[in-house]
């Protein structure tokens, strides 16, 4: 796993997640803007947890950035599925 990969993880932890998955997408993004070139640039995140009750789909995606914080600036792209438990995860 990737470092910035397990940093995902580490501090999505804090949502206390029941379903957390974190996708390097970086390779298929080659070339591309963005590609730093680290294969540490592109990402998905299908995440669920009890945080997001109640939540809208930007309420949700907020959460995630806030909990991410200044890891962010290492990231180029993040593709963000959430749910809460319950919900059918949507697919991406």
């Amino acid at each position: 796993m990737s470092t910035v990969s397990a940093e995902i993880e580490c501090r999505l932890a804090a949502l206390q997640p029941v379903h957390l998955e974190v996708r390097n997408d970086s390779d298929r993004h080659r070339g591309h803007a963005g590609h730093d070139g680290t294969g540490e640039s592109h990402f998905t995140v299908s995440i669920v947890s009890e945080a997001f009750a109640g939540k809208s789909r930007v309420q949700r995606q907020r959460a995630v950035y806030a909990a991410l914080g200044d890891l962010m600036d290492r990231i180029h792209a993040l593709a963000i599925t959430a749910a809460a438990p319950g919900e059918p995860l949507p697919e991406r």
